[in-house]
This record gives structure tokens, C-alpha cells and sequence, in this order.
């Protein structure tokens, strides 16, 4: 299990690309911080979740 904003989530063994595929996220507006390091975009491909990861993502919201 991996736990995403919160939640525990079974979404070991997926690349965060994925991850971010699958639920619908623009890579482009959204920033990853993996087990309390931020993710460098370019490593979103390579990077599989592992049992016991703790992933925050946040999006950026434009406006003003």
C-alpha cells in the first residue's frame, strides 16, 4: 500500500507517471514529493511506487 495525500492507496509496482495518468492529473500543473523529497518531473517515468511510500501531490491552480 502506498499512501497518496492520505489516503492508503494499492498502487504499488506503478510508475508515478502512471499513477498520474490514471487519475487524470496534467503533469504539467502538478508538483510530487516522494517520501519527503521533492520529484524531479524528468523522474516521473522511471519512478515505481514501493510498499510503504508516502507520496504528496499538489496542484497548481492558476487565477487572479
Amino acid at each position: 500500500m502506498v499512501k497518496i495525500n492520505g489516503e492508503e492507496l494499492n498502487v504499488a509496482g506503478r510508475t508515478v507517471a502512471q499513477f498520474l495518468a490514471e487519475r487524470g492529473y496534467d503533469v504539467k500543473r502538478v508538483a510530487v514529493e516522494l517520501n519527503g523529497d521533492i520529484l524531479p518531473k524528468a523522474q516521473y517515468e522511471c519512478t515505481v511506487l514501493q510498499d510503504g511510500d508516502s507520496v504528496e501531490i499538489v496542484s497548481f491552480v492558476g487565477g487572479g
